[in-house]
């Protein structure tokens, strides 16, 4: 599971607040934009209505798409004589969106998050529909390559809007009704798509979601465009854009390619673009993430970091979950997905529990203790590969990873919008989307490469597997998977008392 989540120096200087700064200290705030009129009560009052279901719908949206394309991706892949390029078909999704957030960082920063979202929302509309008219393999990947440059202006966008159009009081809980839109597609999207693909077929999957789109950009531009157009300072000369960052973005984008294709190998030839993606990617995130970020310095730093780690790990791991209980406790794909259907609510109650403003001032503590919980669920996982464990123990489980999860990435957001200054928060939403993405391909290729060292087969190949419903895998294939992102969610704990600059 995925959450399209989307802050302390001591000092709310540089953010979204109801008062304009002092001449001279700060960037300009339109008030007009950003300070709600009195008694507007929460998300759902009059004057946010309109805007919160708008682009909580968006959410909604991507969510059921995330879920249901994956249930008709296998389907497709072999009614396109693709299975061998199957794994492209969501590493072009991937990469592609790497080098979108970055440029819609850069775009929402300038202009305002109205034209990359309108843009993003076109190009996965462009992607769906190039993807369900695919007839080859080659065009429904290059589809799905579309589909990620929308994804990745979409949610930098998205972040933008929350930073630019909600006063900080409101900010945790449009974060936490993001969270909330993943439950129901997290349950209906894949019975929804299989029964879709069984009986229309799988190209209906993903042309008939374009259909959807209305709804939400109806509400939702027009009161983005009233709350959240143009730039932050509209008196301030608009800077070009950063032709340097948008050349790293486009190596990070490439590096994390070759690593994902090597990651798939199992020859010594792999070396080669492994070794190239990582002179790609190192130049790329020392110049795209904030200063610091690596060792985990205090503050915006330490939370950039935390996204990272804390997605990574969980990522790697949920994706083996399904595998493991068919291949070595005799599960139908079908009970194997279920056994994760839970988190999608308790991932929705912990992003729900971070949002309460009592809370506040425990939040550093509330993300360390969710990182314990994501690292407790990540070890107690392969338990189930002895015989005597019940295989609903990864069902508890995850459903206990899924709140911590829920509170660590819900309050990483609300802190990088709280240390981000209005102009800056196209940019460090980017950073924090980087460090998602990036930490999820080089933990997926360090656990997939072991994984198949181990006899558990080439990361490529576990849809294939599980769609089959093979056996064999070696237990501790499995385990040199689990364990070791165990360790890297305990480190998360670790980095998520730095959040906050002393």
């Amino acid at each position: 599971m995925s959450a399209l989540d989307p802050r302390d120096t001591g000092s709310d200087a540089g953010t979204h607040t109801d008062t304009a700064p002092t001449p001279g200290t700060g960037p300009r705030v339109d008030m007009a934009k950003t300070a709600p009129p009195a008694g507007t009560g929460g998300v759902l009052g009059r004057t946010y209505r309109a805007l919160s279901v708008g682009i909580v719908s968006v959410v909604l949206l991507i969510a059921f798409e995330a879920t249901a394309v994956g249930t008709a991706m296998p389907v497709a892949a072999r009614e396109l004589h693709g299975i061998p390029l199957y794994a492209y078909a969501f590493s072009a999704y991937f990469t592609t969106s790497l080098f979108a957030m970055v440029l819609s960082g850069q775009w929402a920063d300038r202009r305002g998050p109205l034209g990359p979202l309108a843009a993003g929302m076109s190009s996965f509309v462009a992607g769906l529909l190039l993807c369900g008219t695919a007839g080859s393999m080659w065009v429904f990947v290059a589809g799905r390559a579309v589909q990620g440059l929308g994804g990745g202006l979409v949610i930098v966008a998205l972040y933008v809007v929350i930073s630019r159009a909600y006063p900080e009081r409101l900010q945790p809980s449009i974060l936490a009704a993001f969270a909330a839109s993943w439950v129901i597609p997290s349950v209906v999207g894949p019975l929804a798509a299989g029964s879709v693909t069984e009986h229309l077929g799988w190209r209906w999957v993903f042309v008939g979601i374009p259909a959807l789109v209305v709804f939400p950009l109806a509400l939702a531009l027009p009161a983005i465009r009233r709350r959240a157009s143009g730039p932050a300072d509209p008196a301030a000369p608009v800077e070009p854009y950063d032709r340097r960052r948008i050349l790293l973005a486009l190596g990070i984008s490439l590096g994390a390619a070759l690593l994902q294709y090597a990651g798939q190998q199992r020859n010594w030839f792999a070396l080669l673009p492994a070794a190239a993606g990582f002179a790609l990617l190192v130049p790329a995130v020392r110049g795209l993430l904030p200063p610091g970020t690596i060792r985990a310095a205090r503050g915006l730093p330490a939370v950039v970091l935390l996204r990272g780690v804390a997605a990574g790990s969980f990522i790697a791991a949920e994706s083996f979950v399904p595998l493991m209980l068919v291949t070595q406790r005799g599960l139908s794909p079908t009970m194997a997905g279920f056994s994760l259907a839970a988190g999608g609510g308790t991932w929705a109650l912990g992003s729900y529990v971070q949002s309460r403003p009592r809370l506040e001032p425990y939040r550093e503590r509330l993300m360390v203790g969710g990182m314990v919980l994501v690292a407790a669920a990540i070890a107690a996982a392969p338990s189930v590969l002895l015989d005597w464990v019940p295989v609903w123990t990864v069902a508890v489980a995850w459903a206990f990873g899924c709140f911590g999860m829920g509170m660590v990435i819900a309050s990483t957001s609300v802190l990088l919008l709280k240390l981000s200054a209005p102009e800056e928060a196209g940019a460090n939403s980017a950073a924090l989307q980087i460090s998602d993405g990036l930490s999820n391909v080089l933990l997926l290729a360090a656990g997939g490469a072991a994984f198949a060292a181990l006899g558990g087969g080439a990361v490529g190949a576990v849809h294939e597997a599980v769609e089959a419903g093979a056996s064999g895998s070696h237990p501790g294939a499995f385990a040199v998977v689990f364990l070791p992102m165990a360790g890297v969610a305990l480190v998360g704990a670790w980095v998520a008392a730095r959040v906050r600059a002393r």
